[in-house]
């Protein structure tokens, strides 16, 4: 899985999985169709995020590496350099410039995935 669709499943929750019927002793006469799964509904996002144990002690909504370790994800300059090439940017440097950009484009695209973003964390 992508950096980013860790950090997405992070905010919105794993795929729910349909649940399993119980085994039976007869075999039903006909398979019932499973469940349709909900789609995404807007997510909060700081509210989501805020509700996380220690982000009131890590700085997410400016910085990536707070981000990261947030939602459990090795923030290693490696890591945040393939995060910024599967968003786009090849020329990733580790600089806060890059940092604050990089913040910037995975909140603009957990808004667009059905995030609800402030304004002044998006691009």
């Amino acid at each position: 899985m992508s950096i980013f669709g860790k950090i997405k499943n992070a905010i919105f929750g794993g795929e729910a999985k349909a649940a399993e019927p119980a085994p039976t002793t007869t075999a039903p006469a006909v398979e019932a169709a499973p469940a349709p799964r909900a789609a995404i509904s807007e997510v909060d996002v700081t509210a989501r995020l805020d509700n996380i144990p220690g982000s009131d002690k890590l700085n997410w909504r400016t910085s990536i590496v707070d981000l990261m370790k947030l939602v459990q994800i090795d923030a290693s300059y490696a890591n945040r350099k393939e995060l910024a090439q599967e968003l786009g940017n090849a020329d990733y440097s580790g600089s806060a410039e890059d940092n604050i950009a990089l913040h910037k484009r995975v909140m603009s695209e957990i808004a667009a995935n059905g995030g609800i973003v402030p304004a002044e964390l998006k691009d």
